[in-house]
């Protein structure tokens, strides 16, 4: 039996491929055995309403074959491996975080997200009022939502709703934390948190990177890996 798999978990994006696919190159070309999971209600074709628990359930079925995972997720498919890795902290061998959400925001992203989940749960009159909807989200700058069925737009709601730094303790694995200086899509801030939450972290900040690091960087971001993975 494989005792240690690479599970890659990418984020809130319909088309991970081809953005994913030089640093999925370069892991190949060196050997790593991993698996790049299509996200359900993004890449798997569904249109769930899902909680974070049922992404949780979900990561369990597809490492049930497996005794040890390694875990790597990007933005919302980091949140899901930091909920994995506290619910199951024996099963995750190392963690890798690259701008993972999971941490709450504060100041104007905190005041976004409120505005989010109420507008997920007014339901249809608000998707009926397409215009509106458009040019709202047009003006908060998150074309996300804007794209997002109203189930995924309730799934993202859930999502928002959990704050992972309660459970940053859980985590005793090797933990990296992987961030853009100039993400202000997840803040550094959050990486900080989870940082300062994770006893057995380090945490490597690219000075010129924005949200997705291994699509600018993916040179470096794959030798991070790389190191990471000898050092599990």
């Amino acid at each position: 039996m494989n005792r240690h798999k690479l599970f890659i978990l990418h984020g809130w994006t319909y088309y991970a491929a081809e953005t994913w696919k030089p640093l999925l190159e370069i892991l190949s070309a060196r050997g790593i055995d991993y698996e790049f999971l299509r996200i359900p209600g993004l890449t798997d074709g569904t249109n769930p309403v899902w909680t974070l628990d049922d992404y949780v359930r979900w990561l369990e079925e597809r490492t049930v074959p497996f005794d040890k995972v390694i875990l790597y997720g990007h933005s919302n498919g980091g949140r899901i491996s930091l909920a994995f890795t506290a619910k199951h902290p024996e099963k995750v061998s190392c963690l890798i975080l690259e701008d993972s959400a999971g941490i709450p925001p504060v100041g104007l992203r905190k005041w976004k997200r409120d505005i989010f989940k109420k507008i997920a749960n007014i339901g249809q009159m608000f998707v009926r009022s397409e215009r509106f909807r458009d040019l709202f989200y047009k003006i908060i700058r998150e074309s996300d939502y804007r794209k997002a069925t109203p189930e995924m737009r309730k799934t993202m709601a859930n999502l928002l709703s959990v704050d992972l730094s309660l459970v940053l303790g859980q985590i005793v694995c090797p933990t990296l934390i992987i961030w853009g200086a100039n993400d202000a899509t997840t803040p550094i801030s959050g990486g900080k948190v989870m940082h300062a939450g994770i006893r057995n972290s380090r945490m490597v900040v690219i000075p010129d990177a924005r949200h997705a690091p291994h699509i600018t960087h993916t040179k470096k971001v794959a030798d991070l890996i790389s190191e990471e993975l000898k050092r599990t």
